[in-house]
């Protein structure tokens, strides 16, 4: 049976257990004191009435401590805060974005789990920024080769800032500098102002290994 025909991928309650017991396998933690396994749950609990949700929204998972009697539910200090996407269209989204081997793009998650564009570009940017790995420093240690290229990429026409006026070339699009550790067969690339050396070389320093051997192109700057 596929993932995706699990219940917590449809039912939001589910979503909340599932996702409780991967984060939570000694009982719920308060992220406003720390107590651990202890808090009640809240049921029947409703948002205020809107027009798309006219009775209030049911908040699954809502808990309250026995601490410091503040509420929260698993949503926070997880990329889930903040969001009113629930919780199962979340999951199926991380699913696609993971198991893909060339990618979803922020179209696709639009069409595929019928949400807005806006609310697919938000999803995937949080999904890709909770995978993104940190651990940069090292890259190229024992002498292993890294490779440093830049590459240039232009706005996305259908998110692009209303009333910005379509440029040419360069200037318009963001920088992106990518290293890639060859020995290790890790990747990594960042956004950066500009492609100057005296931009460039710091972050060089700060994530290459000082016996790394390092390939690049023949750029000019």
């Amino acid at each position: 049976m596929s993932v995706l025909s699990a219940p917590y991928m449809h039912d939001e309650a589910a979503a909340f257990t599932h996702v409780e017991a991967m984060l939570w396998p000694d009982g719920p933690v308060c992220p406003h004191c720390g107590v651990i396994g202890n808090a009640y749950v809240l049921n029947g609990v409703r948002t205020k009435p809107s027009r798309k949700h006219p009775e209030g929204k049911e908040r699954h998972g809502l808990k309250k401590c026995k601490g410091c009697g503040k509420q929260y539910t698993v949503r926070v200090g997880t990329i889930f805060e903040g969001s009113h996407i629930d919780l199962h269209l979340w999951l199926q989204a991380i699913h696609l974005m993971t198991s893909s081997k060339k990618g979803v793009s922020s179209n696709q998650l639009h069409r595929v789990l019928g949400i807005t564009l806006k609310s697919a570009w938000f999803m995937s940017h949080r999904i890709r920024e909770a995978m993104r790995d940190d651990g940069v420093a090292g890259f190229g240690a024992g002498g292993g080769v890294v490779e440093v290229d830049e590459t240039f990429i232009g706005h996305d026409k259908t998110i692009k800032p209303k009333g910005e006026k379509k440029g040419r070339g360069f200037a318009h699009k963001h920088k992106v500098l990518t290293l890639v550790d060859r020995t290790q067969g890790r990747a990594k690339s960042m956004v950066v102002d500009d492609l100057k050396t005296k931009t460039l070389v710091p972050i060089l320093k700060e994530n290459i290994d000082n016996e790394a051997t390092i390939y690049t192109d023949e750029a000019g700057q």
